[in-house]
């Protein structure tokens, strides 16, 4: 019976690792039926697409059809070499903006075909949070949008596109992070909706993404009093089986957000997070970034003696693994799909929205671009107009700083780009002390549009991937269209 559970404990797990090739510590774990794995960009995972193939097909040999995770949402949240370049795709905001679904279902399906190409067969992805909360430090540019229905209708054609390439695609992140001011890697963000406002708001997107056969869903480490009373829905019965596998029908495999998360973790410790979240439901436990054999090891012990004390029903167990069965069943039985790198930039440049017209310059302008301090979910990608420009900046959004930008721009043009100028009052203020001695400057918003100088010429992209960047940078003169990037002068 031990070596059951422990079978049964093992392939609920989604640990991580660190470097480019497989330690032998997962790959003993893999023969043994560990449920798979998540690759992170800042584990060095992800080095190139050559390097990553051969990553893959190593853990395909040692495993039984692992699961290979990893979050590629495309737009800011991007791993899959984006995370060193840019994506080349826009995100959900653009996507949103443009509301083709169709071009977001192609956009997806390219995705997954990438993924697919590389051996990855689990995308966290798409993230179907319908953004209420505009000062939302977590989400923003990663949801479609604030309206419930045009969300459920990307959502589906997300789920569509990424799974006809045959990667099983995750809706999250369940009941839904679009409402919350708090970001739940640091603490554990309250939503005060009750069951009506949930089934106008957060639901329907859900809906749409099971209707549409999404073969994964992605619990969220957030409270809901109303549902939850207290508890992370990520370990609430009431939220996974209640809500999720109950009111929504949902019967696919259900997926925690990363277990080190102080949302789900922080009062409990990550073993005990793992075994309140089998008992709430869930199938799959991703444990995070930092989290290798020792922390496997770990999981196994607390589950086991869950089980052993009938904590932990092992019939529950049990039906975690006929979940995750299926789910390997079905993988790659889709495509393959073609790559099509070009859906990205027609999103993009579709997604792009100007307020007033742009100068043209006879010489090239200086570009400004003001820092903005990233989520832990977008980590450290780069982003902004620098690579097409011959002469950009970065600055800090101090207004001291405006002296000395005033001086460089001087004799011609000046871009100021921004992201999220509305949570970052440094930004206003230095756009606004930049605009009062140059009302010629133009801004640009890449993250969301919230806030506007009034009168200036403003483009806004709705995302800052490279893609995001390189409309701008067309709309602007900065690069013909399919322009490639400045050779020199970024930094």
């Amino acid at each position: 019976m031990n070596d059951e559970i422990t079978r049964l404990a093992r392939g609920t797990l989604l640990p991580a690792f660190s470097g480019a090739s497989a330690p032998r510590w997962l790959l003993a774990e893999l023969e043994r039926g560990l449920g798979g794995v998540t690759l992170f960009a800042i584990n060095g995972n992800v080095p190139g697409t050559e390097a990553l193939a051969a990553l893959t097909a190593e853990l395909r040999k040692a495993g039984d059809v692992p699961l290979v995770a990893i979050d590629e949402e495309g737009g800011d949240v991007t791993r899959l070499g984006g995370h060193l370049t840019g994506s080349p795709y826009p995100g959900n905001a653009a996507l949103g903006a443009v509301d083709d679904p169709a071009l977001t279902r192609r956009v997806y399906r390219s995705l997954g075909a990438e993924l697919a190409e590389v051996g990855v067969n689990l995308n966290f992805a798409p993230s179907v949070d319908v953004n209420s909360a505009a000062d939302n430090p977590v989400i923003g540019t990663r949801s479609f949008g604030a309206d419930a229905a045009l969300v459920s209708r990307h959502a589906a054609a997300a789920v569509t596109g990424t799974q006809e390439a045959g990667v099983a695609a995750c809706a999250k992140h369940f009941p839904g992070h679009g409402a919350t001011v708090e970001d739940s890697h640091l603490g554990v963000p309250v939503v005060h909706a009750g069951l009506d406002l949930l089934d106008r708001r957060e639901l329907p997107p859900f809906r749409a993404a099971i209707e549409a056969g999404s073969r994964a869903v992605m619990t969220a480490h957030l409270n809901l009093p109303a549902i939850t009373g207290g508890v992370p829905a990520t370990l609430s019965p009431e939220a996974i089986t209640g809500l999720l596998r109950g009111r929504l029908g949902y019967e696919g495999v259900i997926v925690t957000d990363a277990l080190d998360m102080d949302g789900a973790s922080g009062a409990t410790g990550i073993p005990e997070a793992g075994v309140r979240a089998l008992l709430a439901g869930a199938d799959l436990l991703c444990l995070g970034a930092r989290e290798y054999d020792d922390s496997v090891r770990a999981m196994l012990a607390a589950i086991g003696e869950a089980v052993r004390t009938g904590r932990l029903p092992l019939e529950r167990l049990a039906d975690a693994a006929e979940r995750t069965r299926r789910l390997k069943e079905w993988l790659g039985g889709a495509g393959p799909a073609a790559v099509d790198r070009p859906a990205g930039m027609e999103a993009a440049r579709r997604a792009v929205r100007v307020s007033g017209e742009p100068p043209g310059w006879s010489t090239a302008p200086l570009v400004v671009e003001l820092e903005s301090a990233g989520n832990i979910a977008v980590g450290p990608t780069p982003w902004g107009l620098g690579p097409w420009a011959p002469d950009a900046v970065r600055a800090t959004g101090a207004v001291e700083e405006a002296a000395p930008v005033l001086d460089r721009a001087a004799g011609r043009g000046l871009v100021i780009v921004l992201r999220d100028a509305h949570r970052h009052s440094g930004q206003r203020a230095l756009t606004n002390a930049l605009l009062a001695a140059r009302p010629d400057a133009v801004v640009v918003e890449m993250g969301l549009p919230v806030w506007a100088p009034e009168g200036a010429v403003h483009l806004a992209t709705y995302g800052a991937a490279q893609a995001n960047a390189q409309a701008a940078a067309e709309r602007l003169g900065l690069a013909p269209e399919g322009g490639a990037r400045a050779a020199a002068g970024h930094r």
